[in-house]
């Protein structure tokens, strides 16, 4: 698979504050990538240097195989981006707002009448099309800021915390969306997410923190590094725990372990079969690697 994002050793400083420090990265093309940090942790910045709207102090950021310093104008019509605050005319109607945006892209008369019945049929919102945007919930203003990021057929889509405060029908509408485009057209998707059943998805995890890139990999890579997996005994008992020799609670029906890794389970299941008759083994969350590697719980940014 190639490259469609390629981050090479950038840097971005606020006077003494350094945002970005020195990280590299590459996106591949038609994968679902997470891009996860605290508030502050650089995030926004990183996403605004590749968009073109922030200058890096050094480093290089190519993306579609153009160098977006040279080339952004060809780059932005690979790009769409729905930001965490909508962007949306509140006045203007929902069809306004995406006949503008199109109008940028050279997409008008016939040709935008035809995009917009395609988004409008993807994204379910033919109902409200022709209603000012003020007028909207926030689940149907989240499918026009999708709708203007798609409207020129972009082969990147950046997420930027796309679904927060979102209920959950709408949340699965646009996931929805998000997965056909992406086994369908081979989009590119770039997520920024406090949702880590979102990032449990990604086929690949960046976390940064404090500006730096702290930890990386597939989600099972992941919890296989920093995480415990845990294996339910129904029925098992506190004598049962102690001679396995791994952490342990005991729970209303019996008792969970804390065990390193799914080998490991596998081996104590071969050696101990009577006590296993039913069980229940579960992997680590992606929850909980984040916090063994920042520190920090993701939605909230507080300390251990």
């Amino acid at each position: 698979m190639e490259n469609i994002i390629k981050i090479e050793h950038l840097n971005k400083s606020y006077g003494d504050v350094k945002a970005v420090q020195d990280i590299s990265f590459n996106v591949r093309k038609g994968e679902l990538f997470a891009f996860l940090g605290v508030n502050g942790a650089g995030k926004s910045t990183t996403i605004s240097m590749i968009c073109g709207q922030l200058k890096k102090d050094s480093g290089n950021i190519t993306v579609c195989g153009k160098n977006v310093e040279n080339d952004f104008e060809e780059i932005s019509r690979n790009i769409g981006v729905v930001f965490q605050n909508s962007v949306l005319d509140a006045q203007l109607s929902a069809k306004d707002n995406l006949r503008s945006r199109a109008a940028l892209y050279g997409i008008t008369g016939k040709a935008f009448e035809k995009r917009f019945e395609e988004l409008s049929q993807l994204l379910d919102f033919g109902d409200f099309a022709n209603r000012a945007i003020n007028k909207l919930s926030g689940g149907q203003k989240r499918k026009i800021d999708i709708a203007r990021a798609l409207i020129h057929e972009p082969e990147i889509i950046i997420l930027d915390e796309p679904t927060t405060g979102l209920d959950p029908q709408t949340r699965k509408t646009l996931w929805n969306v998000v997965d056909k485009l992406r086994k369908e057209k081979g989009l590119t998707v770039f997520l920024t997410t406090h949702y880590m059943e979102e990032a449990a998805d990604a086929n690949y995890i960046i976390i940064i923190d404090s500006g730096k890139i702290v930890a990386e990999g597939s989600p099972l890579e992941l919890k296989n590094k920093y995480v415990s997996d845990y294996v339910t005994i129904y029925g098992g008992n506190k004598n049962d725990a102690e001679k396995f020799g791994f952490p342990y609670e005991e729970i209303r029906d019996g008792i969970r372990l804390s065990i390193p890794n799914t080998e490991k389970i596998t081996q104590l299941i071969v050696e101990n079969p009577s006590a296993f008759v039913d069980y229940e083994v579960v992997k680590g969350k992606m929850d909980d690697v984040f916090l063994a590697v920042t520190g920090k719980d993701l939605t909230g940014g507080a300390e251990k």
